[in-house]
């Protein structure tokens, strides 16, 4: 799966946070925003609310159950800058979208 595919799961599962920008920065992939204000997903870098950095593979890792996001969060593989309670509420919407 590409960047690209996981952002047009994320746009019809409506993968957001009503109200909050969240973006995912990919590390060496690039980011995805989660407009919940504009209900949208998109590519590329924007300033949000919060961020959820992870590498791909560990990003992939989470969406395949293979990766704890708590232990992930603990370990500092999984970090979030701004409101933690935002990216508490993504992570189930995200976890489906990111599901075959």
């Amino acid at each position: 799966m590409t960047i690209e595919e996981l952002a047009t799961k994320m746009q019809e599962s409506r993968a957001w946070v009503a109200g909050k920008r969240v973006r995912l920065d990919l590390r060496n992939q690039g980011s995805i925003l989660l407009d919940g204000v504009a209900e949208e997903v998109s590519v590329g870098e924007a300033n949000a609310d919060t961020i959820v950095s992870a590498t791909w593979d560990d990003w992939k890792a989470l969406g395949a159950g293979e990766l704890d996001p708590i232990g992930a969060f603990m370990n500092g593989r999984l970090r979030v800058e701004g409101d933690l309670s935002v990216a508490m509420q993504l992570q189930s919407a995200l976890m489906s979208s990111e599901r075959p």
